[in-house]
């Protein structure tokens, strides 16, 4: 089992001033910890959902994860997830491909289909109204991205977007090409991505931790069960497809905290082993008291090494 880190806040006491000086810190603890990949959110303003008010400070999230690339060596870098929305495909596929390239391979391509229209509204950014346009544009993002990483300079022509003559130079290091990780859990559309198009998939653990929206208290309430069905469900459209469902990397996302009052070690290990049992190889936890530091030391020294082993049942 291994553990990511999301960083999904950035009000710390003294912001704007200390952010950098801060995700410096976090950044090279994380590594030091032990941790196995470092992500940020694909966002323009806070979320709420017990993250905080959408006025409070939000970077933009290639700008950042860059930064972060370039202060470390080792740890596994991407958005969680990219909102497909956001960027044409093609200009997408070049980040994210200079990204693997400056991290020497470390490059993830998270993507979703994409929901927060209140900030996309805000900044005058085009956002489809419905599901099925969201999942179509999606998918087409996603044959452009292996059009493109195959290194084919063809014309697509697809119904959302068209790109005559695609080129991507230079090709990204990761070989065949930055993983991609496809954050939802749509049973019928979403998790057929996965299986068609995807390395690695993720769903939401939620949280037991106060404050936060109550569907993450319920998700966390009624975990097992409902991993359990979402596992079996890809497993389903992997063998409908072909595909091994070995291949996939399967991921999940929480928030976590190490207090008195929130949650021990021991539970956060016993955790991270009751999710290797059902099946997932990386659980990605978020930290309302990440920037204190000692959080990541503590992973690192009485988490990390004891889930380090700890294998996915198959």
């Amino acid at each position: 089992m291994r553990i990511g880190l999301q960083i999904p806040r950035f009000n710390w006491p003294g912001n704007p001033h200390n952010v950098g000086a801060k995700l410096a810190e976090i950044a090279k603890a994380a590594e030091d910890a032990g941790f196995h990949s470092l992500w940020v959110m694909d966002h323009f303003f806070q979320v709420e959902q017990g993250f905080g008010p959408y006025r409070d400070p939000m970077l933009e999230g290639y700008t950042t994860i860059s930064y972060l690339a370039a202060l470390t060596q080792r740890v596994k870098l991407g958005l969680m997830v990219t909102g497909n929305p956001y960027r044409h495909p093609g200009i997408l596929i070049k980040t994210v491909t200079t990204l693997d390239v400056l991290s020497w391979g470390r490059a993830y391509l998270g993507i979703g289909a994409g929901w927060y229209v209140q900030e996309a509204m805000c900044l005058g950014v085009p956002f489809p109204h419905s599901r099925r346009e969201l999942i179509e544009r999606l998918e087409e993002t996603l044959r452009i991205a292996k059009h493109m990483w195959k290194g084919d300079q063809s014309p697509f022509k697809g119904k959302h977007y068209q790109l005559d003559r695609p080129i991507n130079n230079p090709q990204s290091i990761s070989q065949p090409h930055p993983p991609i990780l496809i954050g939802g859990e749509g049973e019928k559309k979403t998790l057929r991505l996965v299986a068609k198009y995807g390395d690695a998939c993720n769903f939401q653990l939620g949280t037991r931790l106060k404050g936060y929206a109550p569907w993450m208290e319920e998700r966390y309430r009624n975990r097992r069960e409902r991993l359990t069905r979402k596992l079996a469900v890809l497993k389903e459209h992997c063998d409908s497809v072909g595909r091994s469902y070995d291949d996939i990397e399967r991921t999940v996302l929480g928030a976590i905290e190490i207090a008195p009052d929130a949650m021990t070690t021991t539970e956060i290990v016993r955790l991270c082993q009751e999710l290797a049992e059902m099946g997932f190889n990386q659980a990605i936890f978020n930290m309302p008291n990440v920037h204190e530091i000692k959080p990541l030391e503590i992973f690192g020294q009485e988490i990390i090494p004891l889930v380090a082993n700890h294998e996915p049942d198959e």
